[in-house]
C-alpha cells in the first residue's frame, strides 16, 4: 500500500459546500466517467484555498474508505522560482511507495517504468494529489494508466490541455468568510469573543479581505497577536492602508502572477484595475485597452485562465470581474510608475468618452418623440434601457472622476445625461450623488450656468426622494444663478421645478405663482413642449388650492399640447393627472377612462412605477364607485407593478389595500 501522505487540513477550514458537492462525486472510485482516467483539476487565484479544499476532500474520501490502495501527495511548487519537475516529483512519489536508496533505479526511464508497474499492480483504488502545478508538463508523465485510480490537481491556471474535470474556485461566501474569522480567533483562545461582540465589524473585515481565504487568515492572525484590540479598529486600519494586498499577505502572490504574464497581458490587467468598477463589459475593456475587440477578448480569456479575471456570463454576453485585492494590487503598480500613470490617465479618458457617447444616445432614446430622427447606437428605447441597466455601476462611478480636474468636463456632462434614466428607474440616491459631484465641479471651474443646471437637477432628485424642503433650496439657488446669468430658458425651468417642490411642501399658493412665472416665460419664448410641462405642474397646485375646474383646464391644456407634439409618455402623465382632477370633481367614470388611457401608454413604455400609479388610481376610482372586486384586482396589479419597479413601500401599501377588500 502506498503511504497515506496527505498533509493536514488548515485549521478553521469552513464553507465550500458547493465546491465539495462538485468535487467528491468525481473522486469516488465507483463513479462513472467517460475519461480514461478520472482527473479533477481545482484552479483559482493564489491563496484562494485550492489546497485546503483538495486536502479536505481527500481526507473525507479516505475516511469513507474510498481509497484502500492509499494516497500519494506531492507539492509541485509550480509558481516558485525553481518549480518541481516531473522527474523530481516522480522520485517523491516512488518514496511514497517505499522505493528509496538502492531500490531506486538510476535512470528516469527505469523510474517511470517502475512507477507505472506499481500503479498497475495496485488493484485497489489510490488517490494521487498533485498540488500547486503550473504546467501540464509537470503532470502528464505522472498520470496513472489505470482508470481505477483518481488524480486531484490544484493550480492557479486553468489546465484545459488536460482531460480533466475543471473546478474553478472563487472567494468564499460572505457568511463563510465571517465564520472563518470567528473560528480562527476561537481556535487560538476559546475566550476570544470579539467576533460574537462585533458581528458588523467581522462582516466589514471579511469584505475588506475580499472574502479571500489567505487574506482572512492573515487578518485573523493579526487580530490574534493583538488580543485586546477591537475588530473595528483593525478594519479602519486596513481601509486606510496604501497597500491593502500587502497588508493582507497577498502582494508576493500577485507580484509573481503579474511577472509571469506577457507584456500585453500585464498592460490590460493594469488598465482593468483602473476601470470605474470591478466588473466591466467587453466594450469597456476594449475602450480601456484601445485594442481591436477580437484581440482584447483573447487577452481577457488568457487572464481568465490565470484566474486574474473572472468571466461572468450575463444576458448572452460576458462581463469581466476583478477580485478587489487584485484590483488594489494593480492600482498600486500603476501609482508606482510615472509611465503607467500616464497610460492609465489616457485609458480613463477613453472610458469616459465611451460612456458619454453611449449614455447620450441612450438618453436621447428615453427623450425621443415620434416624428423625430431616431437616435444612434440602439435599435429602440428598450435596448437603451437595457444598456443603461447593465452599465449603471460603471456610469455612476465614472462620474465621480469629476473630482479630478482632467476628467471634470466629460464627467459632468455624463452626469447630466444620466438624470432621466436614474429618474425612470428610481435610483434617487445615485442621482443625488451625481448631481452634487457635478455641482461642486462646476463651481470649482467657475461655470455658473453648469452650476445652476446641477442645482436644478439636484432639486429634482431630492424631490423624488421625498426631501421637498431641500429641493426648494436647490431650485431657488438654480433660479438665482440663472437670473444672474440672464438665462431665461433655464430660469423658467427652475421656476417650474421650484413650483413642484413648493406644492409638495404644502405651499400651494406659492407653487401657483412659480408655475405661472414659468408658463409666462415659456409662452414668450414659444417653447410649446415646456409650456405643456408647466401646465402639467400647475394643475396639481391648483387642485391643492381647491380650484378644481381650473386644474382640469390646466391638465387638458397639457394633454392637448403633448398630443399635438406626439409625446406619448408625457401624454400618459397628463391623462393620469387629469384623471385625479376629474375624480376630485366627482366625475368618476371620466376619471376611470383617463386612468385607463394613461395605463396603456405606461405599459407601452415599460414604465412600471407610473403604471403602478395608474393602477392604484383606477382602484381608488372603482372603490369610490362601490365596485370592490374591481378595486381589489387593480390594487393587486398595482402591487405587482410597484414590486417590479423597485418601489417596495408602494407595493406594500397596494397589497394592504387589496387585503382590506378581501
Amino acid at each position: 500500500m502506498a503511504t497515506a501522505a496527505l498533509p493536514g487540513v488548515p485549521a478553521g477550514f469552513t464553507g465550500r459546500e458547493d465546491d465539495l458537492a462538485r468535487l467528491l462525486p468525481v473522486l469516488k472510485p465507483t463513479a462513472g466517467s467517460g475519461l480514461p482516467v478520472v482527473i479533477c483539476a481545482v484552479s483559482g487565484l493564489g491563496g484562494v484555498g485550492k489546497t485546503s479544499l483538495a486536502l479536505y476532500a481527500g481526507h473525507q474520501a479516505v475516511r469513507d474508505g474510498w481509497f484502500p490502495g492509499g494516497t500519494l501527495f506531492v507539492d509541485l511548487r509550480g509558481y516558485d522560482e525553481d518549480p518541481v519537475t516531473a522527474d523530481q516529483a516522480l522520485v517523491a512519489l516512488l518514496d511514497g511507495f517505499g522505493i528509496r536508496g538502492t531500490d531506486l533505479p538510476q535512470t528516469s526511464t527505469a523510474q517511470y517504468a517502475l512507477y507505472r508497474t506499481l500503479l498497475a499492480a495496485h488493484t485497489e483504488p489510490m488517490l494521487l494529489v498533485l498540488d500547486n502545478a503550473s504546467d501540464p508538463d509537470q503532470l502528464t508523465p505522472l498520470i496513472p494508466g489505470a482508470d481505477r485510480h483518481r488524480v486531484l490537481i490544484t493550480s492557479r491556471d486553468r489546465l484545459t490541455d488536460l482531460p480533466a474535470r475543471q473546478i474553478d474556485l472563487d472567494a468564499l461566501k460572505p457568511e463563510d468568510a465571517a465564520a472563518l474569522i470567528a473560528k480562527s480567533l476561537l481556535l487560538s483562545d476559546e475566550r476570544d469573543d470579539r467576533a460574537a461582540r462585533e458581528p458588523g465589524a467581522v462582516a466589514e473585515l471579511a469584505a475588506a479581505c475580499g472574502f479571500h481565504p489567505l487574506a482572512l487568515r492573515v487578518a485573523a492572525g493579526a487580530l490574534r497577536k493583538r488580543r485586546y484590540r477591537t475588530i473595528a479598529s483593525f478594519v479602519d486600519e486596513l481601509r486606510g492602508s496604501d497597500d491593502r494586498s500587502g497588508a493582507l499577505g497577498l502582494r508576493p502572490i500577485f507580484e509573481k502572477a503579474y511577472e509571469q504574464l506577457s507584456s500585453e497581458q500585464r498592460r490590460l490587467l493594469r488598465l482593468l484595475c483602473l476601470a470605474p468598477v470591478a466588473e466591466v463589459s467587453t466594450e469597456v475593456a476594449v475602450a480601456l485597452a484601445d485594442l481591436p475587440t477580437v484581440r482584447a477578448v483573447e487577452l481577457l480569456e488568457e487572464l481568465s485562465a490565470c484566474h486574474l479575471v473572472t468571466p461572468v456570463p450575463t444576458g448572452g454576453k460576458v462581463r469581466w470581474r476583478l477580485h478587489d485585492l487584485v484590483r488594489a494590487f494593480g492600482v498600486g503598480v500603476v501609482e508606482g510608475d510615472a509611465g503607467f500613470r500616464e497610460e492609465g490617465d489616457a485609458a480613463q479618458e477613453r472610458v469616459l468618452g465611451f460612456y458619454l457617447r453611449w449614455a447620450s444616445a441612450a438618453d436621447d432614446w428615453l427623450r425621443w418623440l415620434p416624428g423625430r430622427p431616431e437616435p444612434e447606437r440602439f435599435a429602440d428605447r428598450a435596448g437603451a434601457l437595457a444598456w443603461l441597466d447593465g452599465e449603471r455601476g460603471g456610469l455612476v462611478a465614472a462620474v465621480l472622476w469629476a473630482r479630478e480636474e482632467r476628467y471634470t468636463d466629460a464627467a459632468v456632462r455624463l452626469s447630466q445625461r444620466l438624470g432621466e434614466y436614474l429618474n425612470w428607474r428610481r435610483y434617487f440616491d445615485d442621482w443625488i450623488t451625481l448631481c452634487r459631484v457635478a455641482r461642486e465641479a462646476a463651481h470649482r471651474a467657475g461655470d455658473r450656468v453648469g452650476e445652476a443646471s446641477a442645482w436644478n437637477n439636484l432639486g429634482l432628485a431630492l424631490r423624488q426622494a421625498g426631501r421637498a424642503g431641500e429641493a426648494i433650496d436647490a431650485h431657488t439657488r438654480a433660479r438665482d444663478l440663472c437670473q444672474a446669468a440672464g438665462d431665461r430658458h433655464r430660469e423658467a425651468g427652475a421656476w417650474n421645478n421650484l413650483g413642484i417642490a413648493l406644492q409638495e411642501a404644502g405651499q400651494a399658493e406659492q407653487a401657483i405663482d412659480a408655475h405661472t412665472r414659468a408658463l409666462d416665460l415659456y409662452q414668450a419664448m414659444g417653447d410649446r413642449h415646456r409650456e405643456a410641462k408647466a401646465w402639467t405642474n400647475l394643475g396639481p397646485a391648483l387642485q391643492e388650492a381647491g380650484q378644481a375646474e381650473q386644474a382640469i383646464d390646466a391638465h387638458t391644456r397639457a394633454l392637448d399640447l403633448y398630443q399635438a407634439m406626439g409625446d406619448r409618455h408625457r401624454e400618459a402623465i397628463a391623462w393620469n393627472n387629469l384623471g385625479i382632477a376629474l375624480q376630485e370633481a366627482d366625475r368618476v367614470e371620466e376619471a376611470i377612462e383617463a386612468y385607463g388611457k394613461a395605463l396603456e401608454v405606461y405599459r407601452e413604455f415599460g414604465d412600471g412605477y407610473r403604471a403602478g400609479h395608474a393602477l392604484s388610481n383606477l382602484a381608488l376610482a372603482h372603490e369610490a364607485a362601490a365596485r370592490p372586486a374591481e378595486a381589489r384586482a387593480h390594487y393587486l396589479q398595482a402591487a405587482d407593478a410597484y414590486t417590479r419597479a423597485n418601489a417596495p413601500t408602494e407595493a406594500a401599501n397596494s397589497q394592504s389595500r387589496a387585503d382590506a377588500l378581501t
